[in-house]
């Protein structure tokens, strides 16, 4: 698009684009009206002024000139020169070689051209001075120094109705800016309970603002009701089913005790693995949202996990630990995924490594191994309930039955983070990031 390479330098906050558009248009006009109407005013009543002054000028110079002597030519200059509040001095030398004016005084250039538009020749002006003007110019009888006030070629205080316009537009500006905070709270509001949410917690909320902001945030409470009865439900009936489903396993593990150990043992094994697919279900179930959220140490956690799989037997080394501090984390349900990772890297490696950086924003876990890994194309899919790849990591070999990455998902996004998918830089195999928001 034409303006696209703007969007780099626009604000990306709602506060800074609500500024930039009240702003905006208020110094545009300020600028217009200064450029378009205040200075060109201001330029046209110099000129004026100047013009009327140099008109006296060259009436008391006519009768100057017509004098014959010196002394006839002061008693001219006392008659008309100072009725017209004119101080001249004849003969007189300039002080100064060239026109000379203040930088601010934009004006000057205005008035050295109006002052030469007479019948006068002025080598020189001097505007330095605020409070007069001082020039010099030829006659009959030697250069003559003219001096008068300055009020005379220009307005005094000329910039005054710029400086209120200046100050009105920043005082409305800044009331407009007041009341157009108040219409944003609402808004940052929702958006801190939608962030919470997103993390697994509800916050209070309730739907403030104007009509369209009141029925937005109306819109997200009934979305996130619908989302609660909806994981409560589902928890429900997982729960319920998983529940129901052990009395008749437990009898089948009694009656199965009856039997001959040899032709029992294939059977127990089918148990064994239904009862596996039953803590599954109950795992993805809770997906770690009814975990409290407690403050840890997140490196003491990692070492405690890798710990208890390293007593559990499974082959895990440590990897980095880099960063320190607390965070706010559902220690039950991170220990759960850890835990999910690290047996699903058992099923396919003989080398596990499990590292851990804690960030400003955020806390990593990662952990590696030595195994085929999953193919890129397949990584989306992998991660889905109930997946089972043929030529991936996540068919669970054995006992399983395509849960293990989804619950890991689920408590990653729980947690206001993400599940990467990658490949081990230094063990060649599967690298899985669990990202997680302090």
């Amino acid at each position: 698009m034409l303006f696209s390479w703007l969007k780099a330098y626009l604000p990306r906050s709602l506060y800074g684009r609500a500024a930039l558009i009240l702003i905006l248009p208020v110094l545009t006009l300020q600028l217009a009206v200064s450029i378009a109407f205040i200075q060109r005013h201001y330029d046209r009543v110099t000129k004026q002024m100047t013009s009327a002054v140099s008109t006296e000028m060259d009436f008391v110079f006519q009768h100057v000139n017509d004098a014959e002597t010196v002394s006839e030519a002061r008693l001219a200059i006392a008659d008309f020169a100072a009725p017209l509040a004119l101080d001249i001095t004849i003969p007189s030398a300039p002080d100064v070689a060239a026109d000379r004016r203040l930088w601010w005084d934009f004006a000057g250039p205005i008035v050295f051209a109006a002052l030469r538009s007479g019948d006068q020749v002025i080598p020189v002006i001097d505007l330095t001075d605020e409070a007069g003007v001082v020039l010099w110019t030829h006659t009959k009888h030697g250069v003559a120094k003219v001096s008068f006030d300055r009020d005379r070629v220009s307005a005094s205080n000329p910039h005054q109705l710029l400086v209120l316009t200046v100050v009105l537009g920043f005082l409305m500006t800044l009331i407009s800016f007041l009341f157009l905070r108040n219409q944003l709270r609402p808004i940052k509001r929702m958006s801190f309970a939608a962030t919470a949410f997103g993390k697994g917690r509800v916050v209070p909320f309730r739907p403030t603002g104007a009509v369209e902001v009141r029925a937005a945030g109306n819109a997200f409470l009934d979305m996130r009701n619908r989302i609660e009865r909806h994981m409560e439900q589902r928890t429900r009936m997982l729960s319920g089913v998983s529940h129901d489903l052990r009395t008749p396993l437990t009898r089948l593990k009694l009656g199965l005790s009856l039997i001959d150990p040899d032709d029992a043992a294939p059977l127990q094994r089918d148990v064994e693995d239904m009862e596996h697919l039953l803590d599954g279900f109950l795992d993805f179930a809770r997906g770690g949202a009814e975990d409290e959220m407690e403050t840890c140490d997140p490196i003491a956690l990692v070492e405690s996990i890798v710990a208890d799989a390293k007593r559990g037997g499974h082959p895990v080394v440590f990897g980095d630990l880099v960063g320190s501090g607390a965070a706010k984390l559902r220690t039950r349900a991170i220990v759960r995924a850890v835990e999910n990772l690290i047996s699903n890297a058992n099923q396919h490696a003989d080398k596990i490594k499990v590292s851990a950086e804690v960030l400003e924003k955020s806390v990593v876990i990662s952990v590696e191994d030595n195994g085929k890994g999953i193919p890129e194309a397949l990584r989306e899919e992998a991660v889905k309930p109930f997946s089972r790849l043929d030529a991936a990591r996540n068919q669970d070999r054995g006992s399983g039955f395509g849960l293990g990455l989804s619950i890991v998902l689920d408590v990653a996004r729980s947690h206001g983070g993400m599940l990467r998918l990658g490949d081990s830089e230094t063990l060649g195999g599967l690298r899985a990031d669990l990202v997680l928001a302090r």
